[in-house]
């Protein structure tokens, strides 16, 4: 296997280096979980072919977490990178601790399972998925840094915190030697309030990644639902359901995609890479990306997007249309 060598950004202030693209693995869950009805299911051979496509075309780092599919998603990935031989250590992988109904002493009691599924691939990011614990954030820090002393982990991040939140986590973490590597948002051309609530600045000040998730707002940024609206109807999950697929939100959207489309032209590439591109350069190295993937040709997709950078003229023309959605 071939790997496309890539640049690479330093995840906050610790030594870890990732790619701008990694690869979100909620799809993954097998249909298990809270969240595993979200996707359609996917037998191993394609989860394999999406993390080889992955890793071929660059991608260095995976995002999972214990809440998709309860360890389905982190034993699949780890299936899939044994089966193509992928040597830990070489590549990183995040995962993330599920707080709801939990107190912060279920983070050490829970690492081993999370060691387990992932079958012998170290643990280089650790998040706590959302801020919602019967613990406060200084109580789930100090038992994250725990796991880092003990060697479990490398690097300790959050996921959905605020920006007074994520202070409060990098003060807590200061006070033992770490650092905030990141905060896992929903950030893309539809979603942009991490840039007016202080979560954007929180993280710049702090030195902290931001990883972004829904990069693509779920498929709508790739303005194949803009083509064939019906296409919504055959999908699995709540997405059907939601405001931004309905004929009134693709039609709010559609001077956004317009852009995207006629930038894809002139790069030779398509509209969701344009998207995925701004989002990855747009505030330098402060963002990176987390697209999912459910066919191996969108995982390729992905990865391309690092073959190519938007101009300063493009990024800053597509922001201004882009700041003219209003996001409901």
């Amino acid at each position: 296997m071939t790997i496309k060598p890539r640049e690479t950004r330093p995840l906050g202030r610790t030594e870890i280096r990732i790619t701008p693209i990694g690869l979100g693995c909620w799809q993954f869950s097998n249909g298990k979980g809270i969240t595993g009805k979200f996707w359609d299911n996917l037998d191993s051979p394609t989860m394999t072919d999406i993390v080889e496509t992955s890793l071929v075309g660059g991608v260095n780092w995976f995002d999972t977490a214990e809440a998709y599919g309860w360890g389905n998603s982190e034993q699949a990935l780890s299936n899939a990178l044994l089966e193509l031989g992928a040597e830990p250590g070489k590549i990183k992988i995040a995962t993330k601790w599920w707080p709801l109904f939990r107190t912060s002493g279920n983070i050490p009691k829970t690492i081993d399972n999370r060691l387990k599924f992932l079958q012998g691939y170290p643990i280089d990011l650790y998040q706590v998925h959302q801020p919602y614990s019967f613990s406060g954030v200084s109580a789930q820090m100090h038992r994250m840094a725990d796991l880092v002393a003990a060697g479990h982990i490398r690097s300790i991040g959050v996921s959905n915190f605020s920006a007074r939140a994520m202070e409060k986590a990098a003060e807590t973490l200061a006070s033992r030697g770490l650092t905030l590597a990141s905060n896992q948002v929903k950030y893309s051309l539809l979603d942009r309030r991490i840039e007016t609530n202080g979560i954007l600045e929180m993280a710049k000040s702090l030195g902290t990644t931001i990883i972004a998730y829904s990069p693509l707002a779920q498929g709508v940024l790739t303005g194949k639902f803009h083509h064939n609206p019906d296409l919504i109807k055959t999908r699995q999950g709540p997405r059907k359901f939601l405001s931004a697929f309905k004929k009134s939100g693709l039609a709010e959207s559609g001077p956004v995609v317009a852009h995207l489309e006629k930038l894809a032209e002139k790069y030779g590439v398509t509209p969701g890479q344009v998207a995925l591109n701004w989002v990855i350069h747009f505030h330098g190295e402060t963002i990176v990306a987390i697209p999912g993937a459910s066919k191996p040709r969108q995982a390729a997709e992905n990865a391309g997007v690092m073959d190519f950078t938007l101009t300063r003229e493009d990024l800053d023309l597509l922001n201004l249309v882009s700041e003219k959605y209003k996001v409901h």
